[in-house]
């Protein structure tokens, strides 16, 4: 990156001007994306001007404003020099800068959580991801509690396929509480495999977005990937695996436990769920919430919760998840 050049502008004695000079053609184009998309994401996170003319960016904002992008520009050149990053990538790896000036953005993008089988890598997207992550590199029982768009699951399964090709584990097994949101099971057509296969596809969907599909297939043949519903769980022990129970706001206390104590020798368990989409009955208490409770002060068990604040969907979805939690806590205040 090239000298910066700082002046105030003659318009607006509050606002300030900056050059930033990036003398590498494919490193500039990384940088400002497409049509400039890159630079426009910039723009509205940081409430600045920007544009570029020849091998310069130019930053006009508040000064405030400015030495943070100017920031963010640094941290991504470096960043950007051995990967590409999408304007959303981008934008979020402003928006973490931001909300933590002490961190690297190379620190977080050079977590490697898994490289796939179509040779993309998986890395944490944010501090709360980030934080998650070592929890599971650390801890045998390991809960992740937040809203949907989080990465809770996604992750989990990429350290669980992580773990099985390095051979810490010799098997994944992947399961979720069939329980529906407005629809009840026997309605539905098929015996019980086909009644409860809808329930894992999602499961299915992320794995398959890590292992080629015919990997999976004889790898789910031979029972080193198992997905199955969590009434599948009852009586077993699982010794060297890797254990993911999604949708747990969705258990009972008396299926969690029944979960809980299934962990064998040399195993991990990732519990992820959302305690605002309970879909069990009204008055069932969810025993994700009766584990919070219960568990919390329990050593090497560790939670990671996430707000809509680490949401990696569309920029959208943040939104949308903060009016209603908005909404819900005003219900509870008003009793």
């Amino acid at each position: 990156m090239g000298r910066t050049a700082h002046s105030v502008s003659p318009e607006h004695a509050a606002h300030t001007t900056a050059d930033v000079e990036v003398t590498d053609p494919a490193l500039l184009l990384r940088l400002t994306g497409p049509n400039s998309s890159c630079l426009r994401a910039l723009e509205a996170e940081f409430d600045v001007t920007m544009g570029l003319r020849g091998h310069t960016i130019r930053i006009q904002g508040s000064p405030k404003s400015v030495a943070g992008v100017e920031r963010v520009l640094a941290e991504l050149l470096d960043v950007l020099s051995d990967r590409k990053l999408s304007p959303s990538e981008i934008a979020r790896a402003a928006r973490t800068l931001r909300d933590h000036p002490e961190l690297r953005l190379r620190d977080l993008f050079d977590d490697v959580v898994l490289i796939t089988s179509s040779r993309r890598t998986v890395t944490p997207k944010g501090i709360a991801q980030q934080n998650y992550v070592q929890a599971i590199r650390n801890s045998d029982v390991v809960f992740g509690i937040g809203p949907a768009g989080t990465g809770k699951t996604y992750l989990a399964m990429a350290m669980a396929v992580h773990a099985l090709q390095q051979k810490r584990v010799k098997r994944i097994i992947l399961t979720r509480p069939a329980v529906e949101a407005g629809e009840r099971l026997g309605f539905l057509p098929g015996d019980l495999a086909d009644k409860v296969n809808p329930y894992l596809r999602p499961l299915y969907d992320a794995l398959h977005d890590m292992m080629d599909y015919e990997r999976v297939g004889v790898l789910m043949q031979k029972g080193t990937i198992e997905v199955a519903p969590l009434a599948f769980m009852r009586g077993r022990t699982l010794n060297d695996a890797f254990v993911i129970l999604d949708e747990a706001q969705n258990t009972t206390p008396e299926q969690m436990k029944m979960f809980l104590t299934r962990l064998g020798f040399h195993s991990k368990a990732v519990v992820t769920g959302d305690i605002t989409q309970i879909d069990l009955p009204e008055g069932r208490p969810s025993g994700l919430q009766d584990a919070e409770g219960l568990l919390s002060s329990v050593e090497e068990i560790e939670f990671c919760r996430f707000t809509d604040v680490d949401v990696v969907r569309h920029p959208l979805v943040q939104r949308i998840v903060r009016a209603y939690d908005e909404r819900d806590a005003r219900k509870k205040a008003q009793g």
